[in-house]
């Protein structure tokens, strides 16, 4: 019997639905209560976790989705950063196509 490899899932913030972790972008607040990009998913602090998509991305835009998680007041400039890194992202994903 070969054992299957589990693939870790987190939930997306503003879907609200369980996606394979890879196929998220990890957004991290530190103990400065600065909020960042995490690329690596290993920055030290409390993430959460948006989708690999522009409308997505947009929506967390709309909603200030991230200064609600995170009890923080964020700039525009922050959100249209998560919306170029989804963007960026998604093309990376459609160009590689990764069917692990």
């Amino acid at each position: 019997m070969v054992k299957k490899k589990k693939i870790p899932m987190r939930k997306d913030i503003v879907t609200g639905e369980m996606v394979p972790k890879r196929e998220l972008i990890r957004v991290v607040k530190n103990k400065e209560n600065e909020v960042s990009l995490d690329p690596t998913g290993k920055k030290p602090g409390r993430g959460a976790y948006v989708a690999v998509s522009v409308a997505v991305a947009q929506k967390a835009k709309k909603e200030r989705t991230f200064d609600k998680a995170f009890g923080v007041t964020l700039t525009d400039e922050f959100y249209d950063e998560l919306i170029q890194y989804a963007d960026h992202q998604q093309a990376r994903q459609e160009l590689f196509c990764k069917n692990d």
